[in-house]
């Protein structure tokens, strides 16, 4: 049986509790780098993939775990601010139990080898950390290992088409430019988005 090497979200999840702790309510309506989605549906969306992901590491196959991301637009609940941290160190704490990274499992409908799933999960807290730093104007930092992750999920087979990217059509992006930025291209965004001025 081919062995996976466990990934460890903690850090990962509490990064994300940090930048959410640094938003202040007047911030849960501005722009973020997804276009549909504000501040508050990022947060909101942060909390339900850790409650999917949660149950996916644990097996548990039911409505968290089965509903396909975008079907239903995230609704910032009002307990946000105790809610998502609980839900994030939930997460990281599922993923640490060896079982988790065995078989197949099931996450926003799709089912998927446990192992692969459990990288999928990080690389949400990587991306969707950038869209709420960059949204709030909060620095970032994440480490390569993260990163490296990140980059090997999202980087297209050398036969699939540009628009084929994990979260849509990749963002050209120089080879020498720095990881983090390459990550966010792979993952259809511009390194360079910024909040736009009023």
């Amino acid at each position: 049986m081919e062995t996976t090497e466990h990934i460890d979200l903690g850090p990962a999840a509490q990064r994300v509790a940090r930048l959410a702790e640094g938003i202040g309510d007047e911030r849960l309506g501005d722009p973020t780098p997804c276009p549909e989605y504000a501040v508050r549906e990022i947060l909101a969306h942060l909390a339900g993939l850790s409650a999917a992901f949660r149950d996916a590491a644990r097996k548990h196959v039911g409505e968290t775990t089965g509903t396909p991301p975008g079907s239903v637009r995230p609704v910032l609940a009002e307990d946000w601010r105790t809610a998502l941290p609980k839900a994030l160190d939930e997460l990281a704490a599922a993923w640490r139990e060896p079982g988790a990274w065995e078989g197949d499992t099931r996450a926003g409908g799709v089912e998927m080898p446990a192992a692969v799933m459990g990288q999928v999960a990080l690389n949400e807290l990587v991306i969707h950390g950038w869209d709420l730093a960059r949204a709030t104007d909060q620095p970032y930092e994440v480490t390569e290992e993260d990163l490296a992750v990140s980059e090997a999920l999202l980087t297209p087979a050398d036969d699939a088409p540009a628009e084929d990217g994990f979260f849509g059509p990749v963002v050209a992006v120089p080879d020498d430019a720095p990881l983090l930025d390459r990550v966010v291209g792979l993952s259809g965004r511009r390194p360079d988005w910024r909040p736009p001025t009023s």
